[in-house]
């Protein structure tokens, strides 16, 4: 896919910006909380995919090796009939490219990979995920939203991320502490007509993971 770098809307205390892949290894800092590598999706794959009717949205929740990626996400398009593309195409990359980049960085053998059409106020609450890392990007429709908490409280100052923008996030099972205090939801659109298309990546041992 092609992206081209956002312009930024401000940051926080332990967010990692990247300009390339390589720039990831900054969320392995012990004073990093997440990090956010900044591209945006070119204008025609925005327009497409903001235009598909969202029951040929792609969705499933699958654990397995990174090199299978490709043919499990190809597998789900076709189930869902979504229209054959060059953009369809690139989506397919990207998630592809998404995972194996998110698997070397983990050292993980298996990605638990979900995607999934939101049109809820699925996540609408401030938290943390019970994982050790995530990587979250959003295809279609408002990006996760985060900020820095104190006392628990939800953050005062919130950013979103863009479309077409991985961030990855520290769980509670990271071995480092103290936490950064870094929370993270899902925008809430219930009720708004917007449909999301989400693409959530977890480090797993194997593929008798739990789902």
């Amino acid at each position: 896919m092609t992206f081209a770098r956002p312009i930024d809307r401000g940051t926080t205390t332990g967010v990692a910006f990247a300009d390339t892949p390589e720039d990831l290894m900054a969320f392995l800092k012990p004073s990093c909380a997440a990090a956010i590598w900044r591209r945006q999706p070119a204008a025609d794959f925005q327009d497409w995919i903001d235009g598909l009717d969202p029951a040929s949205l792609p969705q499933g929740r699958v654990v397995l090796r990174p090199d299978t990626v490709r043919t499990a996400v190809t597998q789900l398009c076709e189930s869902a009939k979504t229209p054959q593309s060059p953009q369809l195409a690139r989506l397919i990359d990207d998630i592809d490219a998404l995972a194996n980049i998110f698997a070397n960085l983990m050292q993980a053998p298996y990605v638990r990979l979900r995607l999934q059409a939101v049109t809820s106020n699925a996540c609408r609450k401030f938290h943390v995920d019970a994982i050790r890392a995530r990587l979250v990007c959003t295809y279609r429709g408002q990006g996760t939203q985060y900020g820095l908490s104190v006392d628990g409280q939800d953050p005062a100052q919130v950013f979103s991320v863009p479309p077409g923008t991985p961030i990855l996030l520290r769980g509670t099972q990271w071995p480092e502490r103290p936490a950064a205090g870094l929370l993270h939801r899902s925008p809430p659109i219930e009720g708004t007509g917007e449909t999301r298309l989400l693409l959530v990546l977890d480090a797993a041992g194997g593929p008798e993971d739990d789902m």
